[in-house]
């Protein structure tokens, strides 16, 4: 019988870091020591988690030592620089930044697609993109029952996707908007020669461009959503927004599915079934989804269902995460819980 595993969670301290360690305790994970590591100069500050004080650790290789999970949220800098290091020493790595995403070794699972992947890490799993999760959540019910022929996809994204400094960026632009008393520093991408405002605004770039003018947030999207759904060839485009919101990435999605003749209702009710997806789809009496009400929640919100005018096989739907949730530290510890599920991480 397990009595709990030593986990670690690297980049505690951050957004993603306090919603894995908020997730951990309410999802009963059975865990017995909890390491919680830092940058140095985190290293030493205290953090209570369910009654109990913590202190914080600096990232080091050592620091690995004995560990079963390693959470990674600290950067992809950090995890190219430790994710190794912690699977040499014995752990399995979830690791929520791009570093291993496309690495054709590691294994990029949402546990309702594709939780059969797992079998294949040898140490490290990627946690994909958080919006290709919530779309592809929304996107794997519909391949398997009609079948999958082409997907596009715009996103309207939440600025705490782009960290905290976004997050403050935003609150002091808010503050200042009206007399246009903002000083832009960090969106859409803080190493850029230009920097827009957020607030009033809508950024039509996420990350950089490049040369076929998508930009690298476009391209994770799309390449992502091939690999998890194991489709070379699905035919996706992508085009990335940042739009002045806290939390909650929302999607205009059109799908193109394989059979003929599939109705709305059957596309209605096959969302409403699968578990992990709320359908909110009421226009009369304007039931849709909104990161307002999606925030804090773990499912992916679907709505807006239309069939196509045009495409007798063309279906168009709103889907709305938290981003920090099912977008990156939900999925993470579902990743976790399929370990234990498939015999992989083995009782201690």
């Amino acid at each position: 019988m397990s009595q709990g595993y030593t986990v670690a969670i690297v980049g505690a301290t951050g957004a993603v870091g306090q919603k894995i360690i908020e997730k951990l305790v309410e999802r009963s994970f059975p865990y017995t020591t909890l390491k919680l590591l830092a940058s140095k100069k985190s290293a030493g500050k205290q953090i209570e988690v369910n009654g109990s004080s913590y202190t914080i650790e600096e990232a080091t290789p050592e620091a690995f030592e004995g560990v079963d999970v390693a959470f990674f949220s600290a950067g992809g800098s950090i995890s190219k620089a430790l994710a190794k290091e912690a699977s040499d020493r014995g752990a399995i790595v979830i690791d929520n930044t791009s570093a291993f995403r496309m690495d054709k070794d590691t294994p990029l699972v949402v546990p309702e697609v594709n939780k059969q992947a797992l079998h294949e890490q040898t140490g490290i799993i990627a946690n994909p993109n958080c919006s290709t999760i919530q779309m592809v959540c929304a996107l794997e019910p519909i391949r398997q029952k009609f079948g999958l022929n082409k997907v596009i996809v715009s996103t309207y994204q939440a600025v705490s996707g782009a960290g905290a400094a976004a997050i403050s960026e935003l609150i002091t632009q808010s503050e200042g908007i009206k007399d246009k008393q903002v000083k832009p520093e960090i969106l859409p991408v803080k190493s850029a020669e230009k920097h827009y405002p957020i607030a009033g605004n809508v950024i039509p770039q996420i990350d950089v461009f490049t040369e076929d003018g998508f930009t690298f947030e476009e391209h994770k999207m799309m390449n992502e959503t091939k690999k998890i759904m194991s489709l070379p060839n699905l035919a996706i485009a992508a085009t990335c927004v940042r739009v002045p919101v806290v939390t909650g990435h929302s999607e205009s999605v059109y799908v193109e599915i394989e059979q003929n003749n599939i109705t709305l209702d059957q596309v209605k009710q096959l969302l409403a079934d699968t578990d992990g997806i709320t359908l909110q789809d009421a226009p009369d009496q304007q039931l849709y989804p909104m990161p307002y009400h999606a925030e804090g929640k773990d499912d992916v919100f679907v709505g807006r269902l239309r069939k196509d005018p045009t495409n007798d096989k063309g279906f168009h739907m709103w889907i709305v995460s938290d981003n920090l949730l099912k977008g990156a530290a939900l999925n993470s510890i579902q990743i976790a819980e399929a370990l234990i599920a498939e015999g992989i991480l083995k009782e201690v």
